[in-house]
């Protein structure tokens, strides 16, 4: 009993771990999977500024002929390389090579937004969120993901960002807390335009975690619109092979 109690306690402990973390606010992303045009820009925008490090190999780049891309758009402006239309969406660089340079792999992006809650919110506020940190190896910080070891690779359009900070006291020490970001230095866009290349980010990344997922909350409506008419035949139906019983 003592043995089981030590692996129960070992297999819960990372979860008690995660519940006690912080709660993190989420900016609204306000995304439209319906927007073709949008994920058009943000494939655009993932593969100059992201696939550098990240893959989405459980998706191949013809998936975006989907979202009203032709095959000649897609290998003109998104396929840099040698890779097919047909191939995954893969990159170069050796995990193992990766693990060395950046202490960890850099995650594939294809169900990021799938394993986060509130996924697309995520996205869009994690990429809004850093800042200069001096203590950190690349330099900067994060709100939204504390201690990333990510670079912030928007930078350029972005602009600079300084943490806001706040003194706390806790058990009676004062401590400085992070409750926000501030711009001070603006970047090649406004920061409505910064708004809307990340949002264009975060609706793509979205659409390659579930590109059905129109069609299956659509299909949905209808399996529960079929349901409902099944009930009342069912019904009827139990009415009628009953009524000489009761």
């Amino acid at each position: 009993m003592k043995k089981l109690m030590m692996i129960a306690g070992l297999v819960l402990l990372p979860l008690t771990g995660f519940a006690s973390g912080g709660e993190v606010h989420l900016e609204s992303a306000n995304i439209d999977l319906g927007n073709e045009a949008a994920i058009q820009r943000g494939a655009k925008l993932f593969v100059n500024y992201c696939m550098g490090c990240h893959s989405a190999k459980y998706l191949r780049y013809k998936q975006l002929t989907k979202v009203g891309l032709t095959e000649d758009d897609i290998k003109k402006n998104l396929i840099f390389g040698d890779a097919k239309i047909g191939d995954l969406m893969t990159i170069a660089m050796p995990e193992s090579d990766a693990s060395k340079w950046f202490g960890a792999p850099p995650p594939d992006l294809t169900l990021m937004a799938r394993l986060k809650h509130n996924g697309a919110d995520y996205i869009y506020s994690y990429l809004k969120s850093f800042y200069t940190d001096p203590t950190r190896p690349m330099g900067v910080n994060n709100t939204v993901f504390p201690n990333v070891g990510m670079p912030n690779v928007l930078w350029e359009l972005q602009g600079i960002q300084h943490a806001v900070y706040e003194e706390v006291e806790h058990e009676g020490k004062t401590h400085k807390v992070v409750t926000g970001v501030e711009l001070v230095k603006p970047g090649s866009l406004t920061p409505a335009e910064f708004d809307g290349v990340v949002r264009d980010l975060a609706t793509y990344l979205a659409y390659i975690s579930e590109p059905v997922k129109l069609e299956r909350q659509a299909l949905g409506i209808w399996v529960l619109l079929f349901l409902a008419v099944f009930t009342v035949i069912a019904y009827l139906m139990k009415k009628e092979f009953w009524k000489d019983v009761h």
